[in-house]
Order: structure tokens, then C-alpha cells, then sequence
């Protein structure tokens, strides 16, 4: 014992344990009057954030759900989705935010594993879950969102969302709710938010966070996009996606407005940045690629200054140049939903990239680059002996994380959770080079790599080419099992609507730009098969390119 660890000990006046819900309550005590969520016609300030989620949270509490209970949510990005990221953790259970376009078996699958004592379901989703709740032996209870904009659907259960927040009315400001320690977590390693995930092959893994890494990683998001105080934040990335990268925290943090939009097509989100002032987005490159090739009048209802942040699939460098050509500031972030979202981003150097050309800015700006503020370690390193490559910008490796921002474990599955965590480093299974500069660059899912001749091929490589050519709008290469070389490449493009081309032309146009090892062996014209958080199933192509 040292003379700093002798009568000197923690207690409620020099530790509070870190958790976003006392950035609700600062939102609420210092911008009570400010505008915290708009959906249509509907307005709640941050005050009414508060009261309404106390209430929420009381009225969990008193139908039976205790510390550590799984509360299940399948909504669009309505209010009531935002608030329940408050609410279910304040009465001290724990929030599984539901994918909304997974099927009926796949939902039934997710409340069983995680123990679901109770889902609250927008009506638009009613069918759906109707068919997952006949599949289930012991069943939780049922709450319904009634959102009046949406005439479709169905109600399930006889409660609505509205009926729990009058049910036990609080009288608690926020100014004293830091004293009402009911409201707060006993630990903030208690989990927080159960998240799945995609499950492309079997059952999908429970994702389990904790109030920690969810508080950290939401000041990460404002400091890593310079958001400062009062952002107006569209809602284009689903809420249900890793808790919305943890955004509906962050917007707490600086008492930013959120705009919700249940359905995310180009005019709607046009309009909404035009009418509502919009600072900031987030997207998949997919979504920024439709926005892209939205007509020109919806293009010019952007008036001023905004940003995107885009992660997921690795956006190619043409669709971050012709966003930025549009106006629109690019922040290219990466992670899982291990990471609770984003942990990484590429850092700009304006010092030393602000002079170059577009496409060249554009290039380097696809990096995943550097570790983000609350990031404790990034590194890309070889799986088995955890020796870092060297950072040559050629060596490839798997990329490896650590810090509070990595999730607890995967719910019920300690195999999973241990051989994730081998050697003290989250092992992400993607891989990636270092650059010279240390900034990180991902080649392909360890799955996704193309061995052909001895030969690494990157797929995103290839994928990067395709998207720059004029006349294709989505790409996706996979490996083919050939004779000769083991494997090649296969090509998966669809076009641009109006332009036509045949499969001489597009590898003419891969000749012209790769080394001739890289060019692909056949290219197939189709829409291509995402998942239901818009990835390429490239399991699904890798089937097709088998059996040309």
C-alpha cells in the first residue's frame, strides 16, 4: 500500500460510474428548452426527452423488469427509438435494438437467446413480430408504438409506448437525478445494449456492451467529427445498427437535434437537410451512393456546409470524391459492432494533403486510418504470433483493437468471446496493411481474400476500380475457384440507369488500371444481394460465381 491508496478512497463526491445517461440529464438541466428530437410534425425538447424516458423507465420497473433484464425494441428511427436508448437503461435492463429487416425466425431466434422479458414494437413491424412470437415457446410481454403518421401495420399487445410513460409519472428534475441514484447504474460494467450480429452463416452472435464503453465511445463521436455545441444530425443510419454507432448518446452530449426520418430515400433525405438546416449524417457507402445519383434539383436543396460520416463496406475513393465535389465534407470512420461502431478514422492532414488533387485527397481519404481518442490500441499484426507488419503499405495483416470501446463478450458463446479476445487484442478478422504513416488501409475480410497463382488479390482493390468507371453504380468482386490458378477473380456490377455495357469493356477498362494477375476472369451484369444493414452478401456470390 502506498500513502496515495491509505484513507483516500472512492466515494459519491469523487466517483460517479460512467454512463450516458448522465448526458441526457446535463442535456436536459442545461438545454431543457432546446430542440432535441423532430420527426414530421412532432417536436420534443430535451426536457421532454428526460421526463418522458424517468417515466418510461419507472413504469419498466414497475411491470416487473429488474437489473439486467433484456428490454427488445424493433423500430424505424422514430422518437420512441430514441428515447427507449435512454429509458430501458435507466431502469437498469439492458436494450436489444432489433434489426427491422430480419425475417420472423431470425427475430424469434434473437429474443430467445437473449432472454427478451419484454419487446416494444412500432406497428409497422407488427406482422413480423406477430409470425416471431407464434414461433416461441415462452413469450415476453408486448408493447406497441402507435406512430400516427404510419396508417399501415399492426398493433400488438394491448399497451402502447404512450401508456408507459403515463403510467407512473415522476417528479424528478434533472438537476437532482444524479442524488436519485435509482436512475443510474450501480456498475458501469453492467451491460447497456445487447446488439446482433448479421449472421450470414448460422445463428447471429449476441454483442454484449457496457455503460462505459457506450459513454466513451459517444464523446469519441463529437470529438472525432468536430461536432461543437447544438449539431442538427439527420438519422439515415438505422438506430438499430450498433445503437446507431452510438449516436443517440453523442446528440446528448452537445445537445444536438436529431432529425428522424422512417424511411430513408433520397428525396426524404434531401428535403430533410433542406428544411431542417442538417449538419450532419452518417451512412453506409451505400446510401451515399444513392445520394449521389439523385437527380440535380434535390442536390440543390443543400444550401450549406455538411458533413458524413460513412463506414461499413469500404467506400471506394470515387463515391468519397464525388461527395466531396458535391459539398459534402467526408469522414471515413471503421469498425464492428464488437467496437460498439466506429473506433477508428482517417485522421485529415490538411498540412499535408491540402494542396493535392481532388482524386488524390479522395484516395487517401478511403484509408480506415488511425485509432480514435478513445481507442487504447490499433495495430495490424500477424493473427497467430501478434507481431505487428511492418509499415510498408504492402505487408498485409489482421487488424486488432483494444481499449474500453470493445465489447464485453458475445452473449452465452465463451468460445467466441475467448478466441476474439486471444493474446489481450480484439481480433477483428479483417485485413489490412500499415501504410508509412501509420495509417491503416483494409484489403478484405480474411474470407474475402483472392489467392490466385500464390498471389494476394484484394477485392477491394478491384471493387475501388469498377466504382470509378462512369457508367457502373455498385460493384462487387469474389474469388472463383479455377484450375490453373487456384482462384480469380469474378466480377459483380450493376449500372447506372440508362447506360449499357458489355463484359469485354469492363475488363478492358481493368487492363488499362491493374496489374494483368488482378484483372478479373469474368464479369456477371446483376443487382447485387445485400444484407439487411446494406452489406454485399458475398456468400451469395461466391455461390454464383461457382456455378458459371
Amino acid at each position: 500500500m502506498t500513502i496515495y491508496d491509505q484513507d483516500l478512497d472512492a466515494n459519491p463526491a469523487n466517483f460517479v460510474p460512467l454512463s450516458p445517461i448522465s448526458m441526457l440529464r446535463r442535456a436536459a438541466m442545461v438545454y431543457g428548452d432546446k430542440s432535441a428530437v423532430c420527426y414530421g410534425d412532432r417536436a420534443l425538447t430535451w426536457g421532454e426527452v428526460f421526463y418522458r424516458s424517468v417515466n418510461v423507465a419507472a413504469a419498466l420497473r414497475a411491470r416487473g423488469i429488474k437489473r439486467g433484464d433484456t428490454v427488445a425494441i424493433i423500430s424505424a428511427n422514430i422518437p420512441e427509438m430514441f428515447e427507449a436508448h435512454y429509458a430501458v437503461p435507466m431502469a437498469g435492463a439492458v436494450l436489444n435494438a432489433i434489426n427491422i429487416r430480419l425475417d420472423a425466425a431470425t427475430i424469434a431466434f434473437i429474443l430467445e437467446h437473449g432472454e427478451a422479458s419484454m419487446i416494444i414494437v412500432d406497428k409497422e413491424f407488427g406482422p413480423v413480430t406477430e409470425q416471431a412470437l407464434a414461433q416461441m415457446s415462452v413469450k415476453p410481454q408486448v408493447v406497441h408504438i402507435d406512430d400516427a403518421t404510419y396508417t399501415d401495420g399492426k398493433l400488438l399487445g394491448e399497451d402502447s409506448y404512450e401508456d408507459l410513460v403515463n403510467q407512473c409519472p415522476v417528479d424528478l428534475d434533472p438537476l437532482h437525478a444524479l442524488d436519485a441514484g435509482d436512475f443510474l447504474p450501480g456498475d458501469e460494467w453492467d451491460a447497456i445494449a445487447l446488439n446482433y450480429t448479421s449472421g450470414t452463416t448460422g445463428n447471429p452472435k449476441g454483442v454484449v456492451y457496457h455503460h462505459r464503453g457506450a459513454y466513451l465511445n459517444a464523446v469519441s463521436n463529437a470529438l472525432t467529427w468536430d461536432m461543437g455545441e447544438h449539431p442538427v444530425y439527420l438519422w439515415t443510419l438505422p438506430m438499430f445498427h450498433c445503437n446507431g454507432w452510438c449516436f443517440p448518446w453523442t446528440l446528448a452530449v452537445n445537445a444536438g437535434t436529431s432529425i428522424c426520418l422512417r424511411q430513408v430515400r433520397e428525396d426524404a433525405v434531401y428535403e430533410a437537410i433542406g428544411h431542417f438546416g442538417v449538419t450532419h449524417f452518417c451512412g453506409a457507402p451505400v446510401v451515399l451512393n444513392t445520394l449521389l445519383n439523385a437527380p440535380d434539383e434535390l442536390k440543390r436543396l443543400v444550401k450549406k456546409p455538411i458533413k458524413t460520416m460513412t463506414a461499413g463496406a469500404a467506400p471506394p475513393a470515387a463515391i468519397i470524391q464525388g461527395m466531396q465535389e458535391q459539398g459534402v465534407d467526408v469522414t471515413h470512420v471503421y469498425g464492428l459492432t464488437e467496437t460498439y461502431g466506429p473506433v477508428t478514422l482517417c485522421a485529415w492532414r490538411d498540412d499535408l494533403w491540402g494542396g493535392l488533387d481532388s482524386a488524390t485527397q479522395s484516395s487517401l481519404k478511403s484509408r480506415q486510418g488511425v485509432g480514435g481518442q478513445m481507442l487504447e490500441g490499433l495495430m495490424v499484426a500477424d493473427p497467430e504470433t501478434l507481431q505487428p507488419v511492418p509499415q510498408d503499405g504492402l505487408s498485409i495483416g489482421e487488424v486488432m483493437m483494444r481499449g474500453n470501446n470493445v465489447m464485453k463478450g458475445y452473449l452465452k458463446n465463451p468460445k467466441a468471446t475467448q478466441e476474439s479476445f486471444a493474446g489481450g487484442w480484439f481480433h477483428s478478422g479483417d485485413l489490412a496493411v500499415w501504410t508509412t504513416d501509420g495509417y491503416i488501409q483494409i484489403k478484405d475480410r480474411s474470407k474475402d481474400i483472392i489467392i490466385s497463382g500464390g498471389e494476394n488479390i484484394s477485392s477491394i482493390e478491384i471493387e475501388d476500380l469498377l466504382f470509378r468507371h462512369p457508367a457502373i453504380m455498385e460493384a462487387a468482386v469474389v474469388a472463383k475457384t479455377d484450375e490453373k490458378w487456384g482462384e480469380t477473380p469474378c466480377a459483380f456490377v450493376s449500372l447506372k440507369p440508362g447506360e449499357h455495357l458489355t463484359e469485354e469493356a469492363v475488363l478492358d477498362f481493368c487492363r488499362e488500371n491493374l496489374a494483368r494477375f488482378k484483372v478479373p476472369k469474368n464479369v456477371v451484369f446483376t443487382e447485387l444481394p445485400k444484407t439487411s444493414t446494406g452489406k454485399v452478401q458475398k456468400f451469395a456470390l461466391r455461390e454464383t460465381a461457382e456455378a458459371i
